[in-house]
């Protein structure tokens, strides 16, 4: 008994040692996870305390009250209650990089304090009156609106939104040439109200919705899943046998963005468009270039997407980073063309209020005093750069595409035959939310991130997405 007692307290004390050097290695393993961790840019700024009803509360309500139809990311939805430039805050004052909020809304940041001063200022003084009545505001955002276009584009009709935006570009088109029928582009996205939802080819191949009469969808000009890879002649083939067979040559438009955004951030085949719109204008039809998202210095190298390609719509029509997150949108036509409105009575009521033109002209205003446009074009290149590197890594990552601060990165399980990686792609989002990153998802397949931040968004941030990707993919 008492040799056995001898033994007992000498294997006691190696399976303490042991212990410890066991939580001394887990300690160890721990440091060196937490040093891969990657660490927000510093940012000098303090939220406001929140002290309204909780997540599960404003979930409640949302489940009871809203339509079913409106959704949200993530497994557990964000409850965002401040933003502050290219971050946001949620109730408990943790920090994000919000690099989707961009093609969202803003352009020149959250909350950018000329703009709000701009806004505020106007409410103060008269928010609403109709464009029956003159007001400065408005006619001097129309102004500074159309110095910004190129040739006769100069003539401007103020709506709320995109949405509406389109629908007047295509009743405009349908007027002044007399014909009917619109050709617009399989994936594309112009809207949700009955035309636009018709025009963009998404909503009848996706969700079996019905096209108008004398609606037709082209070839999808995608250098990465396309039938003709980056031969833009090719694609652009497709619209003239729409016009020689599908449309008796009565084509009244064609409109495209210059880079998909909901399509998953496809920029056009090369020399694409400046073949089509040579085919429609010869056809008597009208091109419309939607730059709801492609526009406001987000591509960097131009102020508008369609100059990238070398060519000059005849309607340009754009919304969201406009105002910065205010329900602003507009079209932009030749003096020519805008006079057919004339011929019908067509108004918008709350389309050019003062509220939100102030803002517009402090989005300008702001875009060219922050350098932002230069800021999207050295910025963007910069992280496409970094995420092109990380597709070296990573065969998960099957095409890094866009321009400036507009990218896409889509995902697939097999890059041969580009199949896409969805549930891979939600994991992969929830991950980099859950690390203090806010991205976008797109694309046919839902397999493409959307990297659209605002445009003040620097090198620093850049880093920290692509690490917190590298980290999360690293460990998919």
């Amino acid at each position: 008994m008492q040799r056995i007692s001898r033994n007992i307290v000498p294997l006691g004390r190696r399976i303490c040692r042991y212990r410890d050097a066991a939580r001394s290695f887990s300690q160890a393993a721990q440091r060196e996870l937490d040093d891969a961790i990657p660490r927000m840019p510093d940012f000098d700024y303090t939220p406001l305390p929140y002290d309204g009803p909780p997540a599960e509360e404003i979930l409640r309500r949302r489940k009871e009250f809203l339509s079913p139809s409106v959704f949200h990311f993530y497994k557990d939805p964000l409850h965002l209650v401040e933003g502050k430039m290219q971050y946001l805050f949620d109730a408990n004052g943790r920090r994000y990089v919000d690099a989707f909020g961009g093609i969202a809304t803003v352009s020149c940041g959250h909350c950018h304090p000329d703009v709000v001063e701009a806004i505020v200022n106007q409410t103060r003084r008269l928010q609403h009156s109709t464009v029956l009545y003159l007001n400065n505001a408005v006619a001097e955002f129309a102004e500074a609106l159309a110095s910004k276009f190129p040739g006769n584009l100069k003539v401007v009709f103020f709506t709320n939104s995109g949405t509406e935006a389109n629908e007047l570009a295509m009743m405009i088109a349908r007027l002044y040439t007399g014909n009917h029928d619109i050709i617009s582009l399989r994936n594309a996205y112009h809207g949700n109200a009955a035309g636009t939802m018709c025009a963009t080819a998404q909503s009848c191949w996706k969700f079996n919705v019905s096209a108008q009469s004398g609606v037709h969808h082209a070839l999808n000009p995608d250098p990465y899943r396309g039938v003709f890879g980056s031969d833009g002649d090719k694609y652009a083939q497709d619209v003239q046998d729409i016009i020689d067979y599908g449309t008796c040559g009565c084509v009244a438009g064609f409109i495209s963005e210059s880079i998909q955004g909901v399509g998953g951030i496809i920029e056009l085949a090369p020399g694409y468009l400046p073949a089509v719109y040579g085919m429609v204008k010869k056809a008597g039809g009208l091109c419309i270039a939607d730059e709801v998202q492609a526009g406001f210095a987000r591509t960097g190298s131009h102020f508008w997407g369609f100059e990238s390609h070398g060519v000059v719509p005849d309607i340009v029509t754009m919304a969201k980073g406009i105002g910065n997150g205010i329900p602003l949108g507009a079209v932009i036509t030749t003096p020519e063309i805008a006079q057919v409105l004339t011929q019908r009575s067509y108004f918008n009521t709350f389309g050019g209020n003062p509220a939100c033109t102030a803002g517009g002209l402090a989005v300008l205003r702001a875009i060219e005093k922050d350098k932002l446009q230069e800021n999207a074009h050295v910025v963007g290149s910069y992280l496409i750069e970094r995420l092109k590197s990380l597709q070296d890594k990573y065969e998960i990552i099957g095409d890094v595409r866009g321009r400036g601060l507009m990218i896409g990165v889509e995902l697939v399980t097999d890059r041969q035959a580009k199949t896409p990686a969805k549930a891979e792609t939600l994991h992969i989002m929830d991950k980099m939310k859950d690390m203090g990153v806010l991205v976008g998802k797109g694309g046919f397949h839902g397999n493409v991130f959307r990297i659209t931040p605002p445009l003040c968004f620097t090198k620093e941030d850049a880093d920290f997405v692509v690490d917190v990707m590298d980290y999360s993919m690293a460990r998919l």
